[in-house]
């Protein structure tokens, strides 16, 4: 995968899961295995780590998206599909967490119907 898919999973992924003001211990282990099924090597995450903390949510945001279109249409449907299964974890799926969701299906041309056929087919981050 390209860098541009793993800086858009991560820029996305923070925000989805900081969307209800807590990230809990679920969401932790589930973004490590985020992390290891799609090979996001440490210093990617220490470095990405270390740029947001002085970016502003939109900024993060419109980092996110324009990484994931960057990609091929295939890493845009995973990246999404693993965003809609990042939702799912802590067993709430908050309103801003489903904004942030299917605006990002909608600014990457990605049809919803297929980013859950194919969260479907991926493995379980919890």
């Amino acid at each position: 995968m390209t860098s541009s898919y793993h800086l858009g999973i991560l820029n996305l992924t923070h925000l989805l899961v900081s969307a209800d003001g807590i990230v809990d211990d679920q969401e932790k282990q589930a973004l490590a295995r985020l992390r290891k099924l799609e090979q996001i090597d440490d210093d990617v995450f220490a470095s990405f780590s270390e740029a947001i903390q002085s970016k502003k949510e939109r900024d993060i945001y419109k980092e996110g998206i324009d990484s994931i279109n960057a990609c091929t249409d295939e890493e845009k449907l995973r990246a999404l599909a693993l965003l809609y299964k990042m939702s799912e974890v802590d067993g709430r799926v908050h309103a801003k967490e489903v904004r942030l969701l299917l605006y990002s299906i909608k600014l990457t041309g990605i049809e919803f119907d297929d980013v859950v056929k194919k969260a479907g087919t991926l493995q379980s981050l919890f």
